[in-house]
């Protein structure tokens, strides 16, 4: 009995020991339990540093399930670079972004997502880049049409065969290229149907001329014909040396907060007052 008890209890010094150097079998899943939540901590604060949130909508989605939202402008203004922050901004968030591309192969999107990444990661001094992107790119897949085969049958048939075999499943959807100016008034109710019935939101970039005239209702002539879709638009406008964001429809920006603009030299979407 009495050595029994002097195992089961040890003396001092041995108890010393423990505290200063506890059981190597537990460290590792400390350090990975510690780098897990400085991650979550680091997308937390990118989600609250986004200045679109200074658009003044509810939601951090922008635009809601079943719903459009547009981004206007011409071309090499940033229509391309401002969706990539809304999807960076979702998948941050954990969020599945299907991104359809109909003018550029998924190797150059790919490339605009980790440049647009890393200029974030920049501007708010963020480090640990590369976990960070190997966390939040399983939330994005790349898909890529050609302009003239590209509809919401063939969408639709890519989308069951990505869902069904568990590859992936999206919660938002950007569609970069859909030419707007033709009628495009079919192809949109039909989108239009199928993100009703998924539920899912779509943004569109929409490409604009300097030269043409809003219609008459002050909308640019691509959307003006087909803006009873749309919940949300959104103009990236030139104005001398910047880029100033302009809500054409469905939310609005309260006059006392600075103007959103993006930044010519990064693409980034930042507040006028931190230029």
């Amino acid at each position: 009995m009495l050595n029994m008890d002097s195992e089961a209890i040890p003396n001092r010094r041995s108890r010393r020991q423990m505290r200063l150097a506890p059981p190597r079998a537990e460290m590792p899943a400390r350090v990975i339990h510690l780098k897990e939540r400085n991650l979550v901590m680091l997308k937390q604060d990118l989600i609250m540093r986004n200045p679109l949130r200074l658009l003044g909508h509810e939601s951090d989605d922008i635009i809601g399930p079943g719903r459009f939202g547009a981004v206007l402008a011409r071309a090499g203004v940033g229509k391309t670079a401002l969706v990539i922050q809304i999807a960076l901004n979702s998948m941050l968030r954990d969020k599945n972004v299907l991104h359809i591309s109909l003018n550029e192969p998924v190797g150059k999107v790919n490339l605009w997502y980790q440049e647009v990444l890393g200029r974030l990661a920049q501007m708010y001094q963020v480090t640990p880049l590369d976990q960070l992107w190997d966390t939040i790119v399983p939330h994005r897949f790349i898909m890529t049409f050609q302009v003239e085969g590209f509809s919401a049958p063939k969408l639709d048939e890519r989308l069951t065969d990505l869902t069904s075999q568990g590859i992936f499943s999206p919660d938002m959807i950007i569609i970069d290229g859909q030419p707007f100016d033709q009628d495009v008034s079919e192809v949109l109710g039909e989108l239009k149907m199928l993100a009703e019935r998924l539920g899912l939101p779509i943004w569109f970039t929409v490409t604009t001329h300097r030269h043409e005239a809003p219609a008459p209702d002050g909308l640019p002539i691509q959307l003006s014909p087909v803006q009873s879709l749309f919940d949300v638009a959104i103009a990236l406008q030139s104005v001398e040396n910047t880029i100033h964001i302009k809500a054409l429809k469905g939310c609005s920006q309260a006059e006392t907060q600075p103007q959103l603009i993006l930044d010519p030299a990064t693409m980034l979407v930042v507040d006028s007052v931190k230029q």
